[in-house]
């Protein structure tokens, strides 16, 4: 599955004026983060996802993936149970400037799609032969 979301970094300056927005997704693990940037945010966007209180992109706490007509893409492997899988993309702008919609697609898929055995299983069939 392949979502798309879209946050606007409103029309202010600074960390106060947020927009937030709630991504709902299925159970499994994400493997592919797009997160596309318009010619007119000239690298002025912020730009973070959480899980709760779990900052994931980018890693390192407080930091920001920023960019101006690209399209900040990478892959990962990050789990998510349950039938309540929301995470938060945030956006602001760092300057006083127009507000700037930016978007944000994630593909999820099941775990046995992308990793069709684990070690444990590899040993069971390799014990059974």
């Amino acid at each position: 599955m392949f979502y798309s979301f879209e946050a606007t970094a409103p029309l202010s300056t600074g960390v106060g004026a947020k927009d937030e927005i709630e991504m709902s997704m299925s159970a499994g693990i994400i493997h592919q983060v797009d997160i596309m940037f318009p010619d007119t945010a000239n690298h002025e966007i912020a730009v973070q996802i959480w899980d709760a209180n779990l900052q994931l992109w980018p890693s390192n706490r407080n930091a920001t993936i920023r960019g101006d007509a690209a399209v900040v893409s990478f892959r990962d492997f990050y789990e998510m149970k349950g039938s309540n899988n929301i995470l938060t993309a945030k956006a602001w702008r760092l300057v006083t400037g127009a507000a700037v919609t930016i978007f944000v697609q994630i593909g999820v898929l099941p775990r046995d799609i992308l990793q069709p055995f684990s070690l444990a299983e590899l040993l069971r069939a390799v014990q059974k032969s």
